[in-house]
């Protein structure tokens, strides 16, 4: 008798197992639109391709002509394209109006904030305040900004946002704008997340860790050193010795943690 009722129990919880991966896809992917940032190359790009392929409503934002032709070459009529500097809050605005109108009122189902850069990175006595203001600016403002123009869109559908992080997020190894906006944008995120839990809106964050894109590109990185490096004051570059520029050693935080 106890060996039957194992067997029930068994295909009992095997049949709720069923239900509930069931329950979990994703019905009528042709109303669902998701937006993302940053797809001339690299992860957006990826995304973009990938969820096209699935059947979803893409709208891909590149920030050159050519990434979005290279793109749109790439994928069904269904895709579309949109020029983006996510630091112009004028072409924010004036996106966030087009997509808007393009998803009518179905709302945004997915936003995926993905676009960003490295920048300049080294010993924060080699740099100046420009060589942080970037990637903040794109990484962490732009992203931020982005979010706050299209969040009625994607409570509207009661959708999902995912933030594209790093393992830099969590553990900084290098001066630079790059590991400070990745730290601000792990802090929005977990703010955001708990805001929107009320309106049934899912926020996660992405922290990628080596992955071979533009961001690790080993040649960009030691020229962008190199020429730092070149205007230091004597007094800097006396301390650190001229050796120390051409190690393998002075970058290694770069390819440790590129997202």
């Amino acid at each position: 008798m106890f060996f039957y009722i194992l067997i029930f129990l068994a295909i009992l919880y095997l049949w709720w197992r069923w239900g509930a991966q069931d329950g979990q896809k994703i019905r009528d992917l042709t109303d669902k639109y998701i937006f993302i940032t940053g797809c001339d190359s690299g992860f957006g790009n990826l995304a973009a391709r990938t969820f096209d392929k699935k059947g979803f409503r893409v709208l891909a934002s590149c920030l050159t002509e050519a990434g979005a032709a290279k793109l749109k070459a790439a994928t069904s009529k269904q895709l579309q394209t949109v020029l983006l500097d996510v630091t112009d809050p004028d072409n924010v605005r004036k996106v966030a109006e087009w997509i808007k109108a393009e998803v009518g009122t179905a709302g945004l189902w997915g936003l995926v904030n993905n676009a960003g850069i490295m920048g300049p990175s080294a010993p924060t006595d080699w740099l100046n305040i420009e060589h942080f203001r970037a990637p903040i600016e794109i990484n962490l403002i732009g992203l931020i900004n982005v979010t706050l123009h299209l969040l009625p869109l994607v409570k509207k559908a009661r959708g999902r946002l995912v933030n594209i992080s790093s393992t830099g997020g969590r553990l900084a190894v290098c001066g630079g704008g790059y590991f400070p906006s990745k730290f601000g944008v792990e802090a929005f995120n977990d703010s955001l997340r708990r805001d929107m839990k009320a309106f049934g809106v899912k926020v996660s964050c992405i922290e990628p860790g080596l992955f071979k894109t533009g961001l690790s590109n080993r040649k960009k990185i030691i020229e962008e050193r190199e020429v730092i490096w070149n205007q230091l004051p004597p007094a800097i570059r006396k301390q650190y010795g001229e050796g120390l520029q051409r190690s393998d050693r002075s970058f290694m935080c770069h390819l440790a943690l590129s997202a």
